[in-house]
């Protein structure tokens, strides 16, 4: 007899690594008979048929990160969460624990397990885009890690508290694992096909009439192809299921390439040179962006977009991952596709 399918709610399904990783799942032999999954979406009818493209064993529920009610009755029925929505909507992530709390204390020999997919901008600096030597960036592995040791007002950090404490307390606990991108790139095979940098850079950059950094626009990051990036999200969903992950305190997945950093000061140069040639903004290069553009994102853009974000992915690779797709294609030789279907997309450009 075959076995019940396993339960997964799943936020952020339509999203750039969201629906990689429904691709990568519907294509893994081991996986993509495994799982039905309830995705939380806005006009769920509407995506429900792309959604179903891409893993056909899928339903959907109508709501957003705001859906308190929603994602905790949806989560005291699922085996798994998975979220790779927004790392720093804290309160869909109490409402998910909440609804996990529940379900462990209806389950208390099948804890559920918990996948959230969080970022390195906990790593931040604040350097606020100066240079920085390499050296006297802050440099952190997921091995050993804790989140007393980073600075306690970087983005993530206190969402990623509340999971990890879920996931050593003894009482009603929860299988927590959480996955730490940097700069995700490439272009996606899901339905959202660009990343989020790109987008918001090109906005401000259209606005402006022209390229720029936060700052002088040195800080740098770690980075991986978004394929590689869901692939890590493969790798800790497997281990999970077998046993074989370290989970909790010790539950940190750093999915990052040891490919060099690359500055934004770089990207943005890039990207205005690329928009100069398409006649979308005045002048070529990068400089760095007036206090009116970015100070509307604050901190924010600062602590992500115009700092350091420094880390080494350790365990990730003793699971047999490798970032095989980062290889073939560096970001800065992506780049320019990335912008052109985001133009076309948008409709800056001919299709």
């Amino acid at each position: 007899m075959a076995s019940a399918k396993l339960n997964v709610l799943f936020l952020g399904a339509t999203g750039f690594l969201g629906s990689q990783f429904l691709c990568l799942i519907s294509r893994d032999p081991e996986l993509r008979d495994k799982f039905h999954i309830i995705a939380l979406c806005r006009n769920s009818q509407q995506r429900l048929p792309e959604l179903q493209k891409l893993y056909p064993d899928l339903e959907v529920v109508e709501g957003t990160l705001e859906s308190d009610a929603i994602i905790q009755e949806q989560a005291t029925k699922a085996d798994i969460v998975i979220n790779t929505a927004s790392s720093d909507h804290i309160e869909s992530v109490k409402s998910t624990l909440k609804g996990l709390e529940k379900n462990s204390a209806a389950n208390p020999n099948k804890p559920p397990i918990y996948i959230q997919i969080s970022g390195l901008g906990i790593t931040s600096d604040n350097s606020h885009g100066v240079y920085v030597d390499i050296d006297d960036i802050p440099c952190y592995t997921d091995i050993g890690l804790s989140l007393n040791d980073v600075p306690a007002g970087n983005h993530h950090v206190a969402q990623d508290k509340l999971i990890v404490e879920a996931g050593t307390r003894k009482e009603n606990p929860v299988r927590t694992l959480i996955v730490f991108p940097g700069w995700i790139y490439g272009i996606g095979e899901g339905i959202q096909k660009t990343t989020l940098p790109v987008r918001i850079f090109t906005d401000l950059f259209l606005q402006a009439g022209r390229a720029g950094t936060w700052g002088e626009g040195h800080s740098r990051m770690g980075n991986a192809h978004v394929k590689d990036v869901a692939s890590a999200v493969v790798t800790v969903l497997k281990a999970a299921l077998e046993g074989r992950a370290d989970e909790g305190a010790e539950g940190f997945y750093f999915a990052i390439s040891k490919q060099p950093m690359v500055t934004n000061r770089e990207i943005a140069a890039l990207m205005g040179d690329i928009l100069f040639e398409k006649g979308l903004v005045k002048e070529p290069g990068s400089r760095a962006l007036s206090n009116e553009l970015v100070d509307p994102m604050g901190e924010y853009g600062w602590s992500l977009l115009g700092a350091n974000q420094s880390a080494y992915p350790h365990r990730l690779s003793r699971f047999g991952w490798k970032p095989t797709e980062t290889k073939k294609k560096l970001l800065l030789e992506s780049l320019r596709d990335e912008l052109e279907l985001h133009l076309r997309e948008t409709g800056k450009i001919p299709k």
